[in-house]
Formats: C-alpha cells, sequence, structure tokens
C-alpha cells in the first residue's frame, strides 16, 4: 500500500514540504503542467491540503471527494469555507499561538507609530524638512493615558492587552462573549468605540466580520480616535475609513492588512495620517518557520492518529 497523497495547490513555506517529506506523497499542484488533469486522475487518493491561501470552498472539496483534512498556514482562514467542510466531513486546521507574540509586538510598533506620527516624521527628516523647516510640528497625542479598546479578546488581544499596560494604557473589550478577565466589557462595537480613544481589531476576516468597522463605529471613536488593525483588511470598510481620516472624524489610522491586499486604497497612500505596513504582522524567520511546521504536526497527527492539533471552531468535535 502507497504512502498517504497530500494536495499542495500553492507554494507554501518550505518548512511544510520539508517536513511532510516521508510522511506522505505530496502532490505540488503548481509544478504540473495540466493540473486539472492531475486533480482529475488523482482525486480519490487525495486525503488532506495543505495550504497558504488558495481559496477553498464546497465545490473545490467536492472534486476531492477523499479529503478529510485541510491544513491551513495561518490564523486567519477566511479563506477557507469551513462550514462548508464541516458539512462534508472535512477539517480545517490552522496555526494559532506560534505567532502571537509577532503580531502582538507589530500591533505595539503600529499603535507607537501611529500615536508619535514616527513614520510621519521619518519622511519629514528623508525630505530634507529638518534643516530647511525646523523641528517636525509637536504630536498631538500621547501613549500614557490612552484608552485601548480591543475588538476580539483572544491569544493575540490578550497578548496585545499584556504590552500595552506597562505604557498608562488602559484596556477594555468587545467579544461575542464576555470573558473571565478583569478589562470592561461592552456588548456592542459602538459602545466600545464610544468608550474608547483607540480601536485595536484583532477578529478573524469572512463574511461575518465584513465591514463591521464601518462608518458609524468610526464616528463614535471621535476625532481624537486612532485606529490599528492587524487582524484582516476586510473587517473595516475601507472607503468609509478614508472618508474618516480625511474629514477628521478620526485623527489616525495604523494598518497592516487591507481589503484587497496587496492592492491597497489609492486615497490611503495619499493621506498622512495613515501608517502603512505591507501585511508584516508574522513575517519573521523564525516564526514562519514556526506556522509551517505546524502544518505539518497538524497533517502527520492527523495521518497518524486521525487527531488534527489545531481544529478551527468549526472543526472542533469532528
Amino acid at each position: 500500500m502507497g504512502q498517504p497523497v497530500v494536495l499542495m495547490p500553492k507554494p507554501m513555506h518550505a518548512a511544510v514540504a520539508a517536513g511532510l517529506s516521508g510522511h506522505c506523497e505530496l502532490i505540488k499542484l503548481w509544478e504540473a503542467s495540466d493540473p486539472d488533469a492531475v486533480l482529475a486522475a488523482r482525486r480519490d487518493e487525495i486525503v488532506a491540503v495543505a495550504t497558504g491561501g488558495t481559496p477553498i470552498d464546497g465545490p473545490y472539496l467536492d472534486q476531492l471527494p477523499a479529503v478529510k483534512l485541510v491544513a491551513s498556514f495561518g490564523v486567519g482562514y477566511d479563506h477557507i469555507d469551513a462550514a462548508a467542510a464541516a458539512e462534508r466531513g472535512v477539517v480545517v486546521t490552522n496555526t494559532p499561538g506560534v505567532l502571537d507574540d509577532e503580531v502582538a509586538d507589530t500591533a505595539l510598533g503600529l499603535l507607537l507609530m501611529t500615536v508619535r506620527e514616527l513614520s510621519q516624521a521619518e519622511r519629514y527628516l528623508r525630505a530634507g524638512k529638518w534643516q530647511q523647516a525646523g523641528a517636525y510640528p509637536l504630536t498631538k497625542a500621547t501613549m500614557n493615558g490612552r484608552r485601548l479598546g480591543i475588538l476580539g479578546l483572544g491569544r493575540i488581544g490578550q497578548a496585545i492587552a499584556d504590552r500595552v499596560q506597562p505604557f498608562g494604557i488602559s484596556v477594555a473589550y468587545h467579544n461575542r462573549h464576555p470573558k473571565d478577565v478583569e478589562f470592561p466589557y461592552y456588548e456592542s462595537l459602538v459602545e466600545l468605540a464610544r468608550a474608547v480613544d483607540t480601536l485595536m481589531i484583532v477578529i478573524p476576516g469572512g463574511e461575518s466580520t465584513r465591514h463591521l468597522v464601518n462608518a458609524e463605529v468610526l464616528e463614535a471613536l471621535g476625532p481624537e480616535g486612532i485606529l490599528i488593525n492587524v487582524a484582516r483588511g476586510s473587517v473595516v470598510d475601507e472607503q468609509a475609513l478614508v472618508d474618516a481620516l480625511r474629514s477628521g472624524a478620526i485623527q489616525a489610522a495604523g494598518l497592516d492588512v487591507f481589503e484587497h491586499e496587496p492592492k491597497v486604497h489609492p486615497d490611503l497612500l495619499t493621506l498622512p495620517n495613515a501608517v502603512l505596513l505591507p501585511h508584516v504582522g508574522s513575517a519573521t524567520v523564525a516564526t514562519r518557520a514556526a506556522m509551517g511546521n505546524l502544518v505539518v504536526e497538524n497533517v502527520v497527527n492527523w495521518l497518524t492518529y486521525g487527531a488534527p492539533l489545531t481544529p478551527v471552531p468549526e472543526s472542533e468535535g469532528r
């Protein structure tokens, strides 16, 4: 009997292929001259899919009736219809935990950059304005005394909360349900935004959270408000954000993610009160390797014991 067959639709971190070597036959679909023919020929043999962002929905899985596991690289899995997978008896896994610290550090850095206008100050220096026009203007906002509202107090949200409190920042949060923590809980996002001056987004993407941060939320955040997003760009109505930044409805925004990335809303690029990063939240060598290794561990554990290590909520108990 041959090895189990695992499909990798597109290139992934090298740790994934290296780690799966010897445990399965790995089909690197992008290397095939006729990918459709490969899928048609091997559809009844492929038992798992390892993916780094390939959209996978019900019709995709229907092409692969033997698949019982989709192992995704990353915490966010909005590119996978996990509910459709569950309906077909397919378990979906992601890679939580191993990137929490890096994303939380990025969130803190983005907050510092946005509050203190550090990227704008650097551009001022590089443009020669320090010599030509004098010192960079004093910034209005400071870190100490800010009131941070966290949208999504999961692992990463908690790690962010731990980091900001020594700066003299208070924390409140909004989740679907309250947690057993000391931070104030707000039942609605608008109520949270009205109570804080900084809103940090750390929730998954997908249709259920699409444009959750809209014009009403931004208006509630107010003219001294700062928005930070290290989650998914789809959570924010980008046009509403552009309008709020331009009109002064909020003070500034710091973004590591975008609704249609790598394409960035062109107006965001022109706004001086928007700090923009190219989705680097977990982008360190060590963390990406750890994410790849967790994909491998999920696949190998499932192939060996029939039990993945980190199933997403839609797959728990299956």
